[in-house]
C-alpha cells in the first residue's frame, strides 16, 4: 500500500514546521495544499500566502492551490458556521486526492479547537489520517525545536498589544521569542501568535534547497500591522 500524504501549507511557521516533522518521520508528502483565503478568515492563514509556491519550489513539492470565492469572513456572524462553510474548497479538493489513494493530511494547529476539530471530523469523512505533531505542545518548546533545527522565521504581520512597528520584517530568534515571553507576561500574547497575534513566514529551513529573499515595505495601522512584500525570489 502507497504512503500518501499532503501537507495543509501557507508558509508560515506552524504549517511548515508540520511538513518538516513529517517528512522526518518518513512519511512520503507529495503535495502541499495552499488555501488563499483573500483579506480574513476564521480557518486559514491569511498573509503572504502568495509566496507559498516559492516556498514549494524551494522545497520540491508539488502544489496545489485553492482560490475560494469571497469567504465573507468579516461580515460573519455565526463563527461554527463560517468555519465549517471555510472549510468545503478544501475538503473538495481533497476529496479527488483521496479517490486517488490518500494516506492522511497534515496540519499545524497547536492549540485552537475550533480549526483542529474542523480538520479532525474532515478526514474522519474522508477515511484518512492526520498527522498534527505541533498539536497541545508547549509553545516555547516548539519555538526552541523550530529554531534548533535551523528554521529562518520572519514576522509578516502583527496585532497586538505590546507588538509595535519595530516587530514588522523582524526575524523570530531567541532574543524576540524571550520577548515574546515577557510580553505574555504582561499582555498575554501567545509565544507563537496562535491567537493571531502575529503571522510569519519560513524564509528558510532544512528541507528548503535554497532560501526565500525578500523586499518589503512596513504597512502600520495604529495599532497593527503587515509587510507589503515589494519583491520575493529564491537565492
Amino acid at each position: 500500500m502507497s504512503d500518501d500524504w499532503v501537507s495543509l501549507f501557507s508558509g508560515g511557521k506552524d504549517s511548515s514546521w508540520a511538513l518538516y516533522r513529517a517528512l522526518e518521520s518518513g512519511r512520503d508528502v507529495t503535495r502541499l495544499v495552499t488555501v488563499h483565503p483573500g483579506d480574513d478568515s476564521y480557518m486559514y492563514h491569511v498573509p503572504a500566502t502568495n509566496l507559498a509556491s516559492l516556498a514549494a519550489e524551494s522545497i520540491g513539492i508539488d502544489l496545489l492551490e485553492i482560490t475560494p470565492d469571497d469567504l465573507g469572513a468579516e461580515a460573519a456572524t455565526d463563527a461554527s458556521a463560517q468555519g465549517d462553510a471555510e472549510l468545503e474548497p478544501l475538503e473538495a479538493a481533497l476529496r479527488e486526492l483521496a479517490a486517488d489513494g490518500l494516506t492522511g493530511v497534515t496540519a499545524g494547529a497547536v492549540e485552537s479547537e475550533f480549526q483542529t476539530s474542523r480538520i479532525e471530523a474532515m478526514c474522519d469523512r474522508l477515511g484518512v489520517d492526520l498527522y498534527a505533531p505541533l498539536w497541545q505542545r508547549d509553545p516555547v518548546t516548539l519555538a526552541e525545536e523550530m529554531l534548533d533545527a535551523g528554521f529562518e522565521i520572519r514576522i509578516v504581520q502583527v496585532a497586538a498589544a505590546g507588538l509595535d512597528e519595530s516587530w514588522l520584517g523582524r526575524r523570530l530568534d531567541a532574543d524576540a521569542l524571550a520577548e515574546l515571553v515577557d510580553l505574555n507576561d504582561t499582555y498575554g500574547v501567545h509565544p507563537l501568535g496562535e491567537g493571531g497575534e502575529f503571522e510569519t513566514l519560513v524564509t528558510d529551513a532544512p528541507h528548503m534547497a535554497r532560501p526565500i529573499e525578500l523586499e518589503w515595505e512596513r504597512v502600520w495601522e495604529g495599532s497593527r500591522g503587515h509587510l507589503r512584500i515589494t519583491d520575493a525570489r529564491l537565492g
